[in-house]
């Protein structure tokens, strides 16, 4: 049985730090270093750092960034936003980042997620994965950078992620995005009877019974939110 574990995600862009609705709307909301030193007071179990345009960029989220978390942080930390290579990955992970998450390129290329756990451990690579409803209510893997659904079954593709040895997956709903509403816990209900890897819980979280509500409606599966 795995611990409850509260770990903040910051949306990066612009070199700032932003809030999203639905992945729009985009407002500004700090400096990442201070949201750092925040959640350090806070005692966060971790911190999830996502440059969300790197990969429109084509790019990857800031090497002296990474640094200067790692620098702050008293918790492990994560990042991800246009991690596409081994040498990127290596590069973050000697600055300070535990684990690394990848999105765009586990779509493009799904053999790198294997080549990426076969080289630095399964733990250290986490795979972000985009829901969002169909007009018909289907979940549908997004992609962020296309924006656009993805087009092949979503639990057939997260267990593609967990086959590859992803050791770690965030699952994201787009449509409660921002919304502070709740999480769709239909959604992780699902997902807590077909995937067996830690998963992080992102998108509309509301308060402290709606996070008691998505551990006890999973079982403890292993979810963080």
């Amino acid at each position: 049985m795995f611990s409850p574990r509260i770990i903040p995600v910051l949306l990066y862009k612009n070199s700032g730090l932003v809030k999203s609705v639905k992945f729009k709307n985009y407002t500004y909301i700090g400096d990442p270093i201070n949201a750092v030193r925040i959640f350090n007071d806070c005692f966060a179990d971790e911190i999830i750092i996502l440059d969300i345009d790197a990969s429109k960029r084509n790019s990857t989220i800031d090497l002296q960034l990474v640094k200067e978390v790692g620098e702050e942080a008293n918790m492990p930390f994560s990042v991800g936003g246009g991690i596409d290579s081994l040498t990127k990955i290596e590069e973050r992970l000697k600055n300070g980042a535990e684990k690394v998450i990848l999105n765009t390129v586990a779509m493009q290329h799904p053999s790198f997620v294997k080549e990426a756990s076969d080289n630095f451990g399964s733990s250290t690579i986490t795979v972000c994965v985009d829901i969002k409803k169909s007009l018909l209510g289907k979940y549908q893997v997004f992609s962020h950078k296309d924006n656009k659904a993805l087009g092949t079954n979503y639990i057939d593709y997260i267990r593609r992620m967990e086959d590859a040895g992803a050791g770690e997956l965030i699952i994201q709903s787009v449509d409660n995005d921002g919304l502070m509403k709740g999480y769709d816990h239909k959604l992780y209900e699902v997902l807590s009877r077909e995937i067996n890897i830690p998963i992080v819980a992102l998108g509309g979280a509301a308060d402290i019974h709606d996070m008691e509500k998505l551990w006890n409606g999973t079982s403890g599966n292993s979810f963080s939110a």
